[in-house]
């Protein structure tokens, strides 16, 4: 295998041939994609690859660095564990999309300038859209437009910004830029939309409920992660970034426990997760970015998991409505296991994979003198197990009995949530393993009796708060209803302005014609009265009266012309 080809090409090409084959033989071609593609970047030594003339600029469609090769691999990694829990569907449109976009993904990590990125960032969003519009339902199908439309809006902000980067500097590599170069606000912004801040987050609780049961385990993976990596690419030490980050970290929380729709509830807390991600690359420092890409690794793992088991309770009960669930840990108990797993990783549980990248984090917002932005991020920290690490698991599979009896997760679907949840221990039990992929060397560690101690007195104070809190029914009843965040302005407030605006105009121009129409009445009267038969232009009139009159015009019109 070349190390020129870029890595993105073996899944995007090879997700062509999928259709082509049937039964056994496209599962084994599905699997093998990821393996080879994850054999490929562990050959690769670091540097340049791949590289091209486009329009006088060489094109760098393979970037190698440790910053890129971490993403690629997790990238991988999930994108087997996603092939692995789709194979009991058998739908081609999906896993063509599917795959496709995961190599759109990658070869966006290892672009090295925006031209490129950009074609792997516009391809990721119309291939990801996909696997909204497969669930075939009408919620799904608006969902995928807005979906698209913003996704597009993010890349043409970034087309915009490299063409002002490059007519200022001559350059499209894509390296640190900062708010300071040229095209800088464009480009972050585009970056801002793909990684949900605050104001621009709504498309993502918008759309990946609305994805198939698979789909949205694919979506949870790669979208918001490509942009973080892209923030640490461009944007690193940029301090306006850790007060977006800490916002973000902290808003979701109160969306999530009053959500009802338990994959909203994940979207939030991916929002929430995110947000850790963007204050270590504010903070920027090599603790720092350290923490963010062990933080972004470990939550692709974790976040699938979660996905995963709500993925499996959705397709075996029909429903993930936590009003409608409870008491299913006695028809699924393999997948309620899985998810206690997922729960206790996104909750940072000591021995679990949240737990040893979040502290790196929390340790670096510590050390730069970040007091405020660390209090909310232990806020936050909490916020995060009582939404996902308890109110996940008990609604759905504990809490009042339901009565809903059904099957087990099919096995490809408990395979690859046993796989996931065996890499969360693993990183949890094992962090150098992890440690040792990131961008910079760590000295850190994370088992200190004053970590665990902190975190495990942070956890326990927020599962007495929950206990309380249901005890004393305060806590939020989950209700069957729809909770409008920031896209009220365009899901109904701008319809209804649309609306207002419509009548308005419609009764501008019924009042237009009216007048119109009285004033143009006695006109048309008098222009009947000078045409009629009888009327005075209508007669006809002798030679010299005609003379007469050009005279008169002639004389007049050099009167004007003259004064």
């Amino acid at each position: 295998m070349s190390v020129e080809l870029p890595t993105a090409l073996i899944l995007i090409l090879g997700a062509l041939a999928v259709p082509f084959l049937r039964g056994r033989a496209r599962a084994a071609w599905m699997l093998a994609l990821p393996v080879l593609a994850f054999a490929h970047l562990v050959a690769i030594p670091v540097g340049e690859y791949a590289q091209a003339r486009f329009l006088g600029e060489t094109l760098i469609l393979m970037r190698v660095d440790r910053l890129s090769l971490v993403f690629g691999y997790i990238f991988t990694i999930a994108t087997l564990l996603n092939v692995i829990y789709s194979l009991h569907d058998d739908d081609p449109y999906q896993q063509v999309s599917a795959l496709a976009y995961a190599g759109s993904a990658l070869g966006a990590v290892f672009a090295g300038d925006l031209i490129t990125l950009f074609i792997f960032w516009e391809l990721t969003a119309v291939t990801s859209v996909v696997l909204i519009w497969a669930r075939r339902t009408e919620r799904s199908r608006r969902a995928a437009m807005r979906y698209l439309l913003v996704q597009l809006a993010s890349g043409m902000l970034l087309l915009a910004g490299a063409v002002v980067h490059y007519q200022a500097t001559g350059s499209i590599r894509f390296d640190l830029l900062g708010l300071a170069a040229p095209g800088g606000w464009l480009i972050l912004l585009a970056f801002g939309i793909k990684c949900a801040f605050p104001l621009l987050h709504n498309w993502l609780q918008d759309a990946y409920p609305e994805a198939t049961v698979t789909g949205t385990v694919w979506l949870s993976a790669f979208t918001t992660k490509l942009a973080v990596y892209a923030l640490a690419r461009g944007y690193a030490g940029t301090e306006m970034l850790i007060w977006v980050g800490a916002l973000m970290t902290a808003f979701p929380i109160f969306y999530a426990v009053i959500e009802n729709d338990l994959r909203r509830v994940l979207a939030y807390s991916l929002n929430n997760q995110l947000g850790f991600m963007v204050v270590g690359i504010g903070i920027g420092t090599e603790l720092a970015i350290d923490g963010t890409v062990a933080h972004a690794f470990s939550h692709i793992l974790y976040k699938a998991l979660l996905f995963m088991s709500m993925g499996a309770v959705l397709l075996r009960a029909g429903t993930v409505n936590g009003s409608q669930l409870g008491g299913l840990y006695k028809s699924m108990p393999w997948t309620t296991g899985f998810c206690i797993v997922g729960a206790a990783s996104i909750s940072a549980f000591p021995l679990f994979s949240g737990f040893i990248s979040k502290a790196l984090i929390l340790t670096a917002a510590a050390d730069g003198g970040y007091v405020i932005t660390w209090l909310v991020l232990l806020f936050a920290s909490a916020g995060v197990f009582h939404h996902s690490g308890i109110k996940i698991p008990y609604f759905a599979f504990f809490g009042h009995d339901s009565g809903i009896r059904c099957a087990e997760a099919p096995r490809n679907m408990l395979l690859a949530m046993g796989l996931t949840a065996a890499m969360c221990i693993g990183i949890g039990v094992y962090p150098d393993a992890l440690y040792a992929l990131l961008p910079y060397p760590v000295a850190f560690v994370p088992y200190t009796g004053a970590h665990v101690v902190t975190q495990l007195q942070l956890l326990l104070f927020s599962a007495l708060a929950f206990s309380v809190l249901m005890r004393t029914g305060i806590y939020p009843p989950e209700l069957r209803a729809i909770n409008l965040d920031s896209d009220w302005s365009y899901r109904k407030f701008a319809p209804a302005l649309a609306g207002v605006a419509g009548a308005g105009i419609a009764a501008a121009r019924l009042a237009f014609v009216e007048a119109i129409l009285w004033i143009g009445a006695p006109l048309v009267r008098v222009m009947r009265d000078l045409h009629a038969s009888e009327g005075p232009l209508a007669r006809t009139l002798s030679t010299g009266a005609m003379a007469l009159w050009i005279s008169a015009l002639l004389a007049v019109y050099l009167v004007m012309y003259y004064l």
